[in-house]
């Protein structure tokens, strides 16, 4: 049994490993070095002139620390047929489900301690000591192992395992991975969810209900109703507000909104394939150029409207204002330009 579940670990880490070549390309790796630099810059300077009144810092402390808290879900490796093909092994399966919890407690609980290390100096400035400090990770190590503990209950359900919530855990924790690296390319595997928001309806309403614009309102409708469509647009947007308001520069804030609509455009490309399961959709009257149009003409509509917020916050926050034509210019270049292309390409 722990060969096999071995095997099956081994296997989703070589698969995410061929992903990550995608996420870690030279201009990501460059941006996040830019990043990463500009983060110790400011937290030098935030230690050289602390506040006054660090009432922002303890906000800062308090979020961190609740991400780090409540980050890491323990990897099972269970799949749905196990429920029939290993039940009489249901005890190993088990002592499996213990270990990897120890494992995840283990690991997630080193991050968890490594993190609030860095921020070490933050909480020297607010005036603690090294005991109290400690204490405080002891503290923050002991309830991480009872709340992976208390999320992982079905390992001993009424005397068992329950097969439904282990299994449904476990999909959820792998679909969650392979939507991050969807952010970059293609992943196969990855399941979605439909559920009407009734009060996204009046959005519907926009599109006329004629012929030729069937499929617009079907993308429209399917961008509303797709639980990774929507949700990754929402993700997304809330990203490059965060970005224009918390970064202080103003090139490093655009260039990083500019590489957050690069992402979301280029995940909204798979939806022009959201009702390539529906066949009788193949029978409409409607030529693929005239799907196309559609297409562009709903991906154009969201990014004008994510544009527009964009430019509502960036002339509220930016220091150069300057800027904003970048956002513009980008914006345009992707919605026009790189949409035109790669719509081509989705019916060639």
């Amino acid at each position: 049994m722990t060969e096999l579940f071995q095997e099956r670990r081994r296997a989703f880490i070589e698969r995410c490993l061929k992903y990550l070549r995608y996420v870690l390309n030279d201009h990501f790796v460059l941006v996040l070095m830019v990043l990463l630099g500009f983060l110790a810059l400011q937290y030098r300077e935030l230690l050289e002139h602390f506040p006054a009144n660090p009432w922002g810092v303890s906000i800062l402390l308090v979020l961190v620390t609740a991400l780090l808290f409540f980050a890491g879900r323990i990897a099972t490796y269970i799949e749905p047929a196990d429920r029939q093909f290993l039940l009489p092994k249901e005890m190993a399966i088990d002592q499996q489900i213990k270990t990897a919890r120890l494992r995840a407690i283990i690991l997630w609980g080193s991050i968890q301690v490594v993190g609030q290390g860095l921020l070490f100096p933050l909480y020297l400035k607010l005036g603690w000591t090294v005991p109290i400090f400690v204490i405080y990770l002891c503290l923050l190590s002991v309830g991480k192992s009872v709340w992976v503990t208390f999320t992982t209950g079905f390992a001993t359900a009424q005397g068992g395992l329950d097969w439904d919530r282990a299994i449904q855990y476990e999909i959820k924790r792998k679909q969650n991975i392979l939507q991050f690296y969807s952010l970059f390319t293609h992943v196969k595997g990855i399941s979605s969810d439909v559920k009407r928001r009734q009060y996204l309806d009046f959005v519907l309403n926009l599109v006329k209900k004629r012929q030729d614009s069937t499929w617009a309102y079907l993308f429209l409708r399917g961008f509303l109703r797709s639980g990774d469509f929507f949700w990754l647009s929402v993700r997304l947007l809330a990203l490059t507000l965060a970005s224009l308001c918390l970064i202080q520069e103003s090139w490093l804030a655009t260039g990083l909104t500019v590489l957050f609509d690069y992402l979301l455009l280029f995940q909204l490309l798979a939806l022009y394939h959201v009702y390539d399961y529906q066949y009788v959709s193949r029978l409409y009257p409607i030529s693929a150029q005239a799907k196309r149009m559609s297409f562009q003409r709903v991906i154009r509509g969201l990014m004008y409207g994510l544009l527009a917020l964009q430019l509502g916050v960036g002339f509220m926050v930016l220091r150069e204002k300057i800027y904003l034509v970048v956002i513009v210019g980008m914006g345009l270049v992707l919605t026009h330009v790189y949409l035109g292309v790669k719509s081509k390409k989705l019916i060639d």
